[in-house]
This record gives structure tokens, sequence and C-alpha cells, in this order.
């Protein structure tokens, strides 16, 4: 065990979780790029995960951000505990002086990372399924609660930490279509429907005894929920590449989880969001290969090119079926 980060032990004597003169220890933990995060015990006791967010990100490319998305995590994880519980941690506390934010401790023993399940190849497709209904039960909450949209005031946070990183660089590593996905940008951020998550990947989920545990809301957005939806049906097929062996599963988890989500839709037609999301993928899945935030696991340039010949393809012939990119996407890696 560490001392606790002195920014860190400021937010939480704001938040009044640690009295004046009083002192943490904890541990840092790994996994994150826009924040530092620790499990910190509380003299009383208590444990707690602490996040503080980074103004430059820990990635290659040089990527900056507000520190004051740690504000909108925050009135995330609270609206998220209110829509569907049990779908976020308890929030604790947060002090946006020091960009600090405190939740609950879920311990890793009885709440793995999914994305870890996925490495290792297990394909839950009812966990994928009760992932879709959860995300579809936010939304749904919140579009019904217009009022809501004045929390998130964070268009250009989205656009700094969303839209410009995957969609408009990688517009710029393929020039020939940068008019596609210069427009799926815009119409993604001109699309206010609904609180949006922003990250909705398996990184941040976690397989909790009474179900998935969504984490890091710091793309919290109001805007298009098809960019969860999209977002988090990108990593099902992309792991397709990195546990070859589960593949068919991952296209099960994909099916199960966009039937689920699709059948709680309730705040526009099923078809327009699904037409939406279908052509949003490729985009989404080009950019974790030539975008700023590349996934890690892919460093084959076999299994990128694979990659780039299912998104191109898709993106000059845009789907309006999540059918018609999972079809594209299977042929693919079958060949």
């Amino acid at each position: 065990m560490e001392n606790v980060p002195e920014e860190m032990v400021l937010g939480l004597r704001a938040m009044g979780l640690l009295a004046p003169g009083a002192s943490a220890r904890g541990e840092p933990l790994s996994g994150g790029v826009s924040s530092d995060i620790w499990r910190v015990v509380l003299p009383d006791g208590r444990q707690a995960c602490i996040k503080r967010a980074l103004a430059k990100l820990k990635v290659a490319a040089d990527w900056r951000a507000p520190v004051i998305r740690n504000r909108y995590e925050a009135r995330w994880l609270a609206r998220a505990a209110e829509a569907v519980p049990g779908s976020a941690p308890a929030l604790l506390g947060q002090d946006e002086a020091t960009g600090t934010l405190a939740m609950e401790w879920l311990s890793p023993e009885d709440h793995p990372v999914w994305k870890a399940r996925l490495r290792d190849g297990q394909a839950d497709a009812g966990f994928a399924a009760e992932m879709g209904r959860r995300i579809a039960g936010i939304h749904a909450f919140a579009a019904r609660r217009p009022e809501l949209a004045a929390e998130f005031p964070t268009d250009e946070l989205f656009s700094a930490i969303r839209l410009e990183p995957y969609l408009l660089a990688t517009a710029r590593a393929h020039p020939d279509l940068a008019q596609v996905l210069e427009g799926l940008s815009a119409r993604t951020a001109a699309t206010k429907l609904t609180l949006v998550h922003g990250d909705v990947s398996p990184k941040n989920i976690l397989v909790g005894p009474r179900g998935p545990v969504i984490l890091d809301a710091e793309c919290a957005w109001w805007g298009d929920p098809a960019f969860d939806l999209a977002f988090c049906l990108n990593h099902l097929l992309l792991k397709c590449l990195w546990t070859p062996h589960a593949a068919a599963g991952f296209l099960a988890c994909f099916d199960a989880m966009s039937d689920a989500y699709l059948a709680t839709v309730d705040w526009e037609p099923q078809a327009e969001i699904e037409a939406r999301t279908a052509s949003l993928l490729p985009g989404l899945l080009l950019a974790r290969v030539d975008g700023k935030s590349p996934v890690e696991y892919l460093t084959d340039e076999n299994d990128k090119n694979r990659v780039r010949r299912v998104a191109r393809a898709l993106l000059t012939a845009p789907p309006d079926r999540l059918n018609a990119v999972r079809r594209a996407w299977e042929e693919e890696i079958s060949a």
C-alpha cells in the first residue's frame, strides 16, 4: 500500500470522505488511459475506487481532453443507478477542484472484467443480451426525461474525445472515405435523443453477480444512443480476431446484444436506430486500426487488413441492418 497522491487526498477531504489532516493509503490500478485510478482504504476501513482525470491521455498519439469530464461522469453514474439499479457503481462523491471522483469499490474476485472473459474465449450470449437491455434501459429512462439534457452540456467534450479521435482521425487516414466518415461524425453530433455513455467497451464492463456493471462514463453526452450500441458491438466483432476459436460465440453475443437492445427501444422507431447503428459501426471498426485509439491486441498487419477490407466496403455501401455488418464480418473471418 502506498500514500495516495496529494491531489486525491484533497479531493477526498472536499467530498467529506477524509477528515482534515487525515491520510489515506491505497494502490494504483492499471488499465485506464484517461485517468489515474486508485483503490483506496479510508481510515475507517472502507474501500473506495478513486479516479482523477488526466489532461493528456496515456496513448501514443497526442490526445488531450478537458478534465471537467469528471463532473459528467459523476452525473452519469447517478442517473444510470436511478434508471437501472445495479448497472453502475454507487457514486460516493465528486470534487471538481481536483477533478477527483469516488465510487464504491467492487472487488475483482466477484466482479471480473468482461474483456478478460472474452480474451479467454468465454462467450456468454445471455450476459451480452442483458448488457443490451441495460444500455437500452438507461437510454429509455433518459429519453423520457428530456430535461436531463441540461445536465450534460458536453458536445465539445464528446467531439474531443470521441468523434475527433475515432471518426475524423480515421477520415484523415483514409482520404477517399473522408466524406463518408465526416458525414457519420456530423450526423452523430446532430442527433440529440438521450443520455449516452460514450465508452461502452468490455474493458469498462464488470461481470457482476447480478449482471453487468458499467464503468468509466467520462464521455457522457446527450446525443445519439446508436453510438453506445455500435461502440460495444464493434468490440464483439474485433474479439473474433483476438480469440479466433471463440469467434462463433462472439457472433452469437453480437446477435443477442443487438436483439435485446432493439427489443427495448421505445423512444424512436427501431428501424431508425438500427440503421444509424449499422452505418456507424464500420466507421468505428476502421477507427480501431487507423484512428487515434487502435485496439492494442491487433498487431498483425493481416488482421488489420481484414478489418480495413470489411469496413471500407461497408462504408462505401452503407448498410441499414446490423445483420449485414455481421454477415460481411463472418464471411471475412471464415475465409
